[in-house]
């Protein structure tokens, strides 16, 4: 008769050789990390190291690679930490986000650059964009899209005057709290948080807390911070600021929508090559004439180039004329995207390609 407790031990002794192995791979893994940057040369940053489409090519193998138990999602989570560990032995990558500590935008700066990377939290959106074209950081990470709200437009409208490339976008599944020194919805008198997540919990708080004020902050974690100094408040926002501000969760998943994700866009100072699997984001201006949007779209239709998406803007160089946003399938050194380009020249006052990036992963 087998012993449990034998078995038990042995169980554990398997495991404890596997850590072994595991531990001596990254150690191997890191040191030619460290020949790559000796390969390219002394003197360079982070940033000079980095490339996202060789990242985005090592975890989609990792993810054609996986056969469970673990998720797709998990085991890119454990080799993006892995690479960002790597990267970061000499000089870690600088990243701009929303603050301050404790947003979603933080939060999607570690689910795309890992937790070796530096964050930097900032006032604004504006000023993520400021701090990387002045190379005070590498990189930002700046909300762009929610499943249920639509496009941020203040994000959009800064490519209008920035010169930031897009280099990558990042897909987080948002869930919402209700934060608050109380530990029931009992006397609260006001909620803050961000515009777009009172939006995201409107019948939430309709039916739960009707006679709240709603007040809109800069941000989620600002409005955590705000609810730590009254005890008749509460803030929306992800459980990651309740633990940072000493909240209690009142109420968790308080989203209207079960899918509610935001999507995020990585924006540094340049383009990078293909991926294999990839997005391109241009910014189109036209003139305004009859058939003007027809005559720039038909040239991705004539070259088999899939849109994924289009948003309008006023263009800011004149009344009454606009700026297209547009999203396509593919890299923009790709044959079919360039004789599009190609074809749309005569018809479009402007085209810029704001960035070529990997698709997001899990």
């Amino acid at each position: 008769m087998n012993d449990p407790k034998s078995s038990l031990g042995e169980v554990r002794e398997r495991i404890d050789s596997i850590d072994r192995q595991i531990q001596e791979l990254i150690s191997e893994r890191a040191n030619w990390a460290r020949e790559v940057a000796r390969v390219k040369g002394e003197g360079l940053s982070a940033i000079d190291y980095y490339r996202p489409e060789r990242e985005a090519h090592v975890l989609r193998m990792v993810v054609d690679r996986n056969s469970g138990p673990l998720s797709d999602t998990e085991m890119v989570r454990l080799f993006r930490e892995i690479m960002s560990s790597c990267l970061a032995q000499e000089d870690p990558l600088k990243v701009g986000y929303l603050g301050p500590e404790g947003t979603f935008s933080e939060q999607a700066v570690r689910k795309h650059f890992g937790h070796a990377a530096y964050g930097l939290p900032l006032g604004s959106i504006e000023e993520v964009f400021q701090e990387v074209a002045a190379g005070h950081a590498d990189f930002g990470v700046v909300p762009v899209e929610n499943s249920g709200q639509g496009m941020i437009q203040i994000t959009l409208d800064l490519f209008l005057t920035s010169e930031a490339r897009i280099c990558g976008e990042v897909e987080l599944r948002v869930h919402q709290c209700l934060l608050s020194q109380r530990e029931s919805l009992e006397g609260i008198k006001r909620v803050y948080g961000h515009a777009q997540s009172l939006q995201q919990c409107k019948t939430w708080l309709r039916i739960n807390l009707p006679d709240a004020e709603c007040i809109a902050v800069h941000s989620n974690a600002e409005g955590a911070r705000l609810a730590r100094h009254t005890d008749d408040a509460a803030a929306i926002a992800g459980a990651t600021a309740g633990k940072i501000y000493g909240l209690k969760t009142v109420a968790d998943a308080i989203e209207d929508r079960a899918d509610n994700t935001t999507r995020f866009l990585v924006i540094g100072r340049s383009l990078f090559p293909p991926s294999g699997n990839d997005r391109t984001s241009l910014l189109i201006t036209v003139n305004d004439k009859p058939g003007a949007l027809y005559d720039v779209l038909s040239p991705f239709a004539k070259h088999g180039v899939s849109l994924n998406r289009i948003e309008s803007r006023p263009a800011h160089t004149g009344k009454w004329q606009y700026a297209f946003f547009i999203d396509v399938s593919g890299h923009i050194d790709d044959e079919p995207l360039q004789a599009a380009l190609k074809d749309m020249g005569p018809v479009a006052m402007q085209v810029r390609v704001l960035g070529s990036y990997p698709v997001a992963l899990p």
